[in-house]
């Protein structure tokens, strides 16, 4: 059974050739598309913020160690890094990151409440819900007065990720520990109840309006589907190396799985659950993933390669890549640009 928490990519000397020849190439650039990313570099401890039309750096911020996943306020001023930690020891703090100001606003300390990973931001923009792993919790926080409002015990070992609906009340974790999913309120701070799912979940989203939570299960595989009215859990897709990560369109007609091990990229038709396609990253190690709010682009870190992936979702193909820092994992993505002109170096 494979264990996979931390989620490590530990390259030999080809992967760091490769990666620093890849950099060299610099910024395929796609015809009108700009904004802001915002990406996690795990290896250098420090997160970049990048112009998307020239692929320059803004800049380049330290976070905690290991910083793993990210969360954007609807905005795009407010990003927010979970410093996961290293195999020393366990992070316990997030880092946030005034995105236009391109600077670190604040770093949180969140105290008992170790090994911060999945992360979410809820309606209003203030509050974040953030997975204790080592606790047992989902601890929300307001990133803005930096203070813990409450932590909801998920009653499961190894809630790694976590996925909330639209309305920002029901959240689901998964546990990789018990081989469970847990729904709790994030309104009353209560566990509801778990679910029994394929070993080793850890990628896991919730539609907007809770209907279906899909699961990837990393000693199976597989990635699920489970309905919260029944608790039937339904195979969607098979054979995959590593199910790193679940996203839905904005119109959540399809869902994309990257898969780390495997190195590609699967598109699946919700409705049917049916696979439509997929896209091959030879050498890339594809990890995390986000989609722009129009629903025309994904964007797929590359943590092998230090850059991400334009993906053309509509034609499910590559339309370019954009520079990243090293072992990029993490991403966000803005419409709004901020300051290119002040950019730096990587």
């Amino acid at each position: 059974m494979r264990h996979r928490p931390g989620r490590r990519i530990v390259g030999c000397s080809v992967f760091v050739l490769l990666a620093a020849a890849l950099a060299a190439e610099g910024h395929a650039q796609v015809a009108g598309f700009t904004g802001t990313l915002v990406v996690t570099n795990k290896s250098a401890a420090t997160a970049t913020i990048i112009d998307v039309a020239s692929g320059r750096a803004l800049a380049t911020l330290p976070t905690g160690q290991g910083p793993h996943e990210i969360a954007l306020s609807v905005d795009g001023s407010l990003a927010v890094v979970t410093d996961y930690g290293g195999g020393g020891g366990g992070g316990r703090t997030l880092t946030v990151i005034d995105v236009p100001g391109l600077r670190v606003a604040r770093t949180i300390e969140l105290g008992e409440y170790t090994r911060p990973h999945g992360i979410v931001f809820l309606p209003g923009d203030s509050l974040v819900a953030v997975t204790s792993e080592a606790s047992r919790h989902v601890v929300i926080v307001n990133v803005v007065a930096g203070a813990i409002r409450r932590a909801v015990p998920t009653q499961h070992p190894g809630s790694h990720m976590v996925g909330v609906t639209a309305d920002g009340v029901h959240a689901w974790t998964g546990d990789m520990g018990s081989h469970t999913i847990s729904e709790l309120n994030l309104r009353t701070g209560e566990y509801v109840r778990s679910i029994t799912v394929p070993q080793q979940p850890e990628a896991i989203n919730v539609t907007p309006d809770g209907s279906e939570v899909w699961v990837g299960s990393n000693a199976e595989d597989k990635v699920s589907v489970v309905d919260p009215r029944t608790g039937v859990v339904q195979t969607v897709a098979e054979g995959m190396g590593w199910p790193y990560r679940v996203a839905f369109t904005p119109d959540v007609r399809t869902v994309l799985l990257p898969d780390l091990e495997g190195e590609v990229l699967r598109f699946v038709d919700r409705a049917s659950r049916r696979e439509i396609g997929r896209i091959a990253f030879p050498g890339g190690g594809p990890q995390g993933i986000t989609i722009t709010p129009d629903g025309r682009y994904a964007l797929e870190s590359m943590s092998r390669q230090s850059r991400i992936a334009v993906i053309d979702i509509a034609a499910r193909s590559i339309a370019g890549y954009i520079p990243a820092g090293p072992a990029p994992d993490g991403v966000v993505y803005t419409t709004h640009v901020f300051a290119p002109a002040r950019a730096g170096g990587l």
